[in-house]
Order: structure tokens, then sequence, then C-alpha cells
């Protein structure tokens, strides 16, 4: 694959969700991202507002993480979420679906709530990932809720929080994209800490990383076109 250092940097929502995180943390990965040009920076919802201030005019937005990690409240909270995240400067959100409910075949439960949000998000012009927690979900599942994200249309359907107990492989990638084909993204997340990880999930058919080693990843890519 051959990117230019822009476009690779483009690729990457730059990620930093860990409940310790200080807001010299927050101001530490924004300057980052602003010298790369990542695509966004991901954190959770209570500091979309700080982030989106920082980034303030860089070109990088600030993607908000919403009813993360474990997806289990309700879809009214994760609506009053995502309207918050956007009134405080979100340009992406992502929403973990309700992992309990698909499992347990509530289709229509997990249509409901993907129409709540994304239609939010298509209203005000954001960009909406839907985080499947594919570790947890068997194969059956997991195209459940492709056909799903087929109707519904998020702009991307996402492999992983990173906080469960598998991270995204090359396989989930191909399924989840032969699935959807061009008609909705995949972002894989979770796991992704070196450039032959990256590439191996652009190759499987991801068209966005989420990773903290945004930055790692990105001169090891830079090191490997200059050679």
């Amino acid at each position: 694959m051959n990117y230019s250092k822009k476009d690779f940097a483009y690729l990457f929502d730059n990620t930093l969700l860990k409940p310790s995180a200080t807001e010299e943390d927050f101001k530490k990965i924004c300057l980052e991202s602003a010298k790369y040009g990542f695509h966004t920076v991901a954190v959770n919802t209570g500091v979309v507002r700080l982030c989106s201030g920082l980034l303030s005019g860089s070109g990088v937005g600030v993607d908000a993480a919403v009813g993360f990690p474990l997806g289990i409240s309700t879809i009214a909270s994760k609506v009053q979420e995502t309207i918050g995240s956007i009134a405080d400067g979100a340009a992406e959100v992502d929403y973990v679906l309700n992992i309990g409910k698909l499992k347990e075949g509530r289709l229509d439960y997990i249509r409901e709530e993907m129409h709540a949000i994304t239609q939010i998000c298509r209203e005000r012009g954001i960009i909406s990932k839907v985080i499947f927690e594919n570790c947890y979900l068997t194969d059956d599942e997991k195209r459940a809720a492709c056909e799903i994200a087929i109707k519904e249309r998020p702009d991307f359907i996402k492999t992983s929080t990173g906080f469960g107990p598998g991270a995204a492989t090359v396989e989930d990638v191909r399924l989840m994209k032969s699935m959807v084909g061009d008609a909705i993204k995949v972002k894989a997340a979770g796991g992704i800490r070196t450039l032959n990880d990256c590439l191996a999930m652009l190759e499987a058919g991801a068209s966005r990383i989420g990773c903290s080693a945004a930055a790692a990843i990105s001169e090891e890519y830079f090191a490997l076109i200059e050679k």
C-alpha cells in the first residue's frame, strides 16, 4: 500500500480512553494529533469539550465514545450522550451496541438503537460508527449486526472497544467488509500496536484505524517510505 505521510496519518483515530487520563494527558494527545494530522482524537464524552477547544483550527476532529465501553446503557441514555457530545464539539461518534441484546437475538432492539443514534448523527452532519465488540460475538451474530447496519447505514462499523478480552482481528475485518462491501466503511480498533498490525487491517478492508499507538506506527511508516 502506497500512502503519502499526510494520507497515512489521516487514517488514524488517535485514542485516549483510559480512566486514569488527566487533563495534561489530553493536552498532550491533542498536540500530538495536530502535529501528525490524525483524523480525530478519540476520547470519552466527558472531555469532548476540552479536546474540541484544544484542537480548534487544527483540522483534527474529536471522536466521542458513547455507551463506552460496555454498551449496556439504555437507548435513551446513549441518545442523550450522543446529543451532548455533539453539542460539546464532537465531529464523530463511536457507540457500543448492546452486546447482551444482540446475543439474546433481540435484533429489533439493536435496529432501534442503531436507527436512533445514526439518525441523530446524520441530521447533524456527524460521522457515526457502531462498535460490535466482536470478541463476545459468534460469526452469525456479527453477520446479523452487519445486516442491520446495511439497512440503517452508519458511516462505519467497528471491530472492538479495546477494553474487551479480545482485540481486532484480520478475520473479523474481512468478515465485516465482505458483508457490507462499499456501502459502509470498517474501522479496526483494539490491540493494534505495530505497523504490520495496521497494514494487515488495511489490507483486509479497514478504512480507519483506532489505536493509542498512532504516533509510533506513523513514525515507523514514515521511516519505511523514506528508505
